[in-house]
């Protein structure tokens, strides 16, 4: 019986409450990691660092992510180059508000096609190291933030091309003008052809109007 009254004494006491059960969960939740915010390149150009704010280019910052962002989760493809084959070293930080989330080295002028490593030292934790083969458009991704690496519009899905540094808005006014000059170019070979046959043909009739009538 004293067993019972103190059980309620405690239920009745003003001010208590039995814990929530989802509160202890919710304490130990993890949080969610934060959004890209930004894509930091270094290596051996001048400058030696450049950042991309999605802020400011997004469409660039996107196409950055896209190079790095499926590393994270992926398992290994491929195993380290000869050293003398990789090219060289671009390191890609992904940041979230100046702090970086990710780290990795990128060769996109390996041999055998680019290559992208995973340190297993990462900003959020240690993970497995590991050699991937990257993406083609890895080269002009880099081009186009500014890396001074040689142009490869034959990767890139409508032929980007232009000079370093070259926004990818830009860089596809540019492609539309090329095209433009393209088709001029093509029709007035078209035309000098014609007329140039059309010539022939004239020629052939007068020769053949020639000899009949000095038949006749």
């Amino acid at each position: 019986m004293a067993g019972v009254a103190l059980s309620a004494g405690l239920a009745a006491a003003p001010g208590w409450a039995a814990p929530h059960p989802l509160a202890d969960s919710a304490v130990t939740a993890p949080k969610a990691q934060a959004k890209p915010t930004a894509v930091q390149i270094a290596g051996d150009f001048p400058g030696q660092k450049i950042i991309v704010q999605q802020a400011e280019r997004d469409d660039l910052f996107n196409r950055l992510l896209s190079e790095v962002n499926w590393l994270a989760s992926t398992p290994p493809t491929t195993s380290r180059p000869k050293a003398d084959k990789m090219g060289p070293k671009f390191v890609v930080t992904v940041l979230a508000k100046d702090k970086p989330t990710q780290v990795y080295d990128l060769y996109p002028n390996a041999a055998g096609g680019p290559r992208a490593y995973r340190p297993a030292k990462q900003p959020t934790g240690k993970k497995s190291a590991g050699w991937f083969y990257g993406r083609l458009t890895m080269s002009e991704s880099l081009r186009l933030s500014g890396v001074p690496l040689k142009a490869k519009p034959d990767v890139v899905s409508g032929g980007i091309g232009g000079g370093i540094g070259e926004d990818v808005e830009a860089a596809d006014e540019m492609d539309a003008v090329e095209n433009v000059n393209h088709v001029l170019a093509d029709f007035r070979r078209l035309v000098l052809l014609n007329t140039a046959v059309l010539v022939v043909i004239l020629l052939g009739l007068a020769g053949i109007a020639y000899l009949i009538r000095r038949r006749v």
